[in-house]
């Protein structure tokens, strides 16, 4: 399969539209999936899942097969994320599944999730998407470090900032973030 696999990357590079096809065939979820842990939407993920792509073929000329397609198709993947994000308002509502302490009333529940997508919509994109891999889907850092093409040490930076902001901005709306303990293994 390494021979087939690199005519097919040969003749991608060439521009071949078979080539191109079989490749979105065998990464189109996995780039999908990517970039819905990004973005958070999945109409907004099936659109970029297309861009991605299309930035992909314009940029084949670029791709070194020794460095492998899938890490090449994240990093562009999460650019067409990061510039989708950019793109839209801070205000501009984001489905995070948040964790939140029990409550008893269901109405404070749904507030506290509201109020905590605001706040990480107001995050400017790249301290959000961050967040969002490594708190939400709780991501290794190496992962996510490779996909943004930054430091493990950029990564967690990034995430740090993140939480102090998120902390700010939910204190500011009446909520203390309640805290976990850490766990020592």
């Amino acid at each position: 399969m390494p021979d087939e696999s690199s005519h097919v990357m040969d003749l991608f590079r060439q521009g071949d539209a078979d080539a191109f096809e079989t490749l979105f065939r065998l990464h189109q979820h996995a780039v999908y999936s990517w970039v819905f842990r990004i973005v958070r939407n999945p109409a907004e993920a099936e659109e970029l899942t297309v861009e991605t792509f299309w930035r992909i073929y314009c940029a084949r000329a670029r791709f070194n097969p020794a460095r492998g397609f899938e890490p090449w198709a994240r990093r562009i993947a999460t650019h067409a994320a990061f510039d989708r994000l950019r793109a839209q308002r801070p205000e501009a509502e984001l489905t995070v599944d948040c964790a939140a302490p029990p409550a008893a009333d269901p109405a404070i529940r749904a507030e506290i999730r509201l109020k905590t997508a605001q706040a990480f919509a107001r995050l400017p994109a790249r301290l959000r998407v961050a967040a969002v891999l490594a708190v939400v889907e709780e991501l290794p850092h190496k992962e996510i470090a490779e996909a943004l093409g930054i430091s493990i040490t950029a990564v967690k930076v990034r995430v740090f900032r993140a939480l102090r902001l998120l902390r700010r901005d939910l204190e500011r709306q009446g909520i203390t973030p309640w805290k976990q303990t850490a766990k020592i293994a």
